[in-house]
């Protein structure tokens, strides 16, 4: 089947058949298949989207277009959470050593900074020595004696949704409900998980930022990861301000591991940290409740046992042994802080979340090309949440850059997104709705 051809069907809005997506992600994963073809079939399911039966086909071929892991040898439950992409998004970070804790083994593989948005990949390798990508023994063995690993892709896991991913993020493609499906659940498939736990974000700092669109994600998530025989269920949550106070990598990392080792956690982030915690729990049949799961997780938290194994999974997959006592030690720092001054008194009534993160990639923290390097140094910390009451001249944000030009901009950028009024306003909620799959 000539790739063009399958490209035109989906163009003039035709149902492709699960031999033609099987063909044209053949293409993809040997390459004969072209990155402006990929572009163009994209930009056709943008405009014309997949029935589930179309995203079933694309997220199984997908999967199929590489290795499928076996964890049947491991003790206990495989499971693991996604997010869509957020600004401030370290939950992952926090969470699979939590889970660990609990009893649930996390091989979670992650992927890279997409569009506005930071990549847990990213942030990893803001720790020297840390190897993302392992082979497959190192990532066996972490998963089995740390009980979580935070990955990337390996060249053998869906290939294809690889190719996929990075044509996506400079295409304006990144948006499509099917494609954000099959990418997601392709990688969750051949990572031979039990369970799956969606976080789909919501808002003016997510992809999706009406509620119609974020359900509509969430619901395809659900319906098409269970249609391909993954047990699984989303928790939507807001992104209508940054989730941690930092956004960018090395600074997420510190922030992870202030929140594991109790230093400072972040209100909503623990809500939404722990919320996730709970429903893999639930999932994984380690509780019995949300409740009970709720509870587990708070003291795998507050005991210290989620730090730990944070730790040791650092330290299996390379990083410094001792990272979790003294992250200043090892992370990459910028040369120039600058403080983001509030013009006048008030509260902060509104943050433009999508501009904070676009603010971090053009510091150098993300990409606008599939092949740029990421400065793992830069970025935002000690952004204060909607509801923060300031004075004229107080701090909004502090911008971390490579110069004082870099600096300025950024600031320029952030003091932008900020609404400020004369009310408090009312708090949002952090945790919109549940998704589970219609029985």
């Amino acid at each position: 089947m000539l790739p063009q051809e399958i490209i035109r069907r989906k163009r003039d809005g035709k149902p492709l058949g699960a031999d033609e997506i099987k063909a044209f992600v053949g293409g993809v994963t040997s390459g004969t298949v072209s990155e402006g073809q990929i572009a163009a079939f994209g930009m056709a399911v943008f405009f014309n989207g997949m029935s589930r039966d179309e995203a079933v086909a694309l997220t199984i071929a997908m999967r199929d277009s590489g290795d499928v892991l076996d964890w049947s040898d491991l003790p206990g439950p495989v499971t693991d959470k996604h997010s869509t992409g957020g600004v401030g998004d370290n939950v992952s970070l926090m969470l699979a050593p939590i889970v660990a804790a609990c009893g649930a083994y996390v091989p979670m593989i992650s992927g890279r900074g997409l569009g506005h948005t930071g990549g847990t990949l990213d942030k990893m390798d803001s720790i020297p020595g840390y190897a993302s990508q392992p082979d497959l023994a190192l990532f066996r063995r972490t998963v089995r004696e740390a009980g979580c690993a935070i990955i990337g892709q390996t060249a053998d896991l869906a290939p294809a949704d690889k190719r996929f991913y990075g044509v996506r993020d400079v295409t304006a493609t990144v948006e499509s409900v099917p494609l954000i499906t099959a990418s997601i659940l392709s990688k969750k498939l051949a990572a031979g998980l039990g369970s799956l736990v969606l976080d789909v974000k919501l808002g003016n700092g997510a992809f999706m930022e009406k509620t119609r669109d974020a359900s509509a994600l969430a619901t395809s998530l659900v319906e098409v990861a269970n249609g391909a025989g993954l047990r699984t269920t989303a928790l939507i949550t807001g992104m209508n301000e940054p989730l941690a106070s930092a956004a960018g990598n090395a600074v997420e990392v510190q922030n992870a591991v202030d929140f594991l080792t109790g230093r400072f956690r972040d209100p909503r982030l623990e809500e939404v940290t722990l919320a996730l915690a709970a429903e893999m729990l639930l999932s994984a049949g380690r509780a019995t409740s949300q409740r009970e799961g709720l509870a587990r997780a708070r003291t795998a938290l507050d005991d210290g046992t989620a730090a730990d194994i944070f730790g040791r999974m650092v330290s299996i997959l390379g990083g410094p042994a001792d990272f979790v006592a003294n992250p200043p030690k090892y992370l990459p720092k910028a040369d120039v802080e600058f403080a983001v001054t509030a013009p006048r008194n008030g509260f902060v009534t509104a943050i433009a979340t999508r501009d904070v993160g676009l603010a971090v990639v053009a510091l150098g923290g993300g990409r606008t090309r599939p092949q740029d390097k990421v400065d793992h140094a830069v970025g935002i910390t000690r952004l204060l949440p909607v509801g923060a009451e300031v004075n004229k001249g107080d701090t909004l944000a502090l911008v971390h850059a490579r110069s004082a030009s870099d600096a300025e901009a950024a600031a320029a950028a952030v003091r932008a997104a900020y609404g400020l009024g004369e009310a408090k306003p009312a708090a949002a909620k952090v945790i919109a709705r549940r998704i589970a799959p219609r029985s």
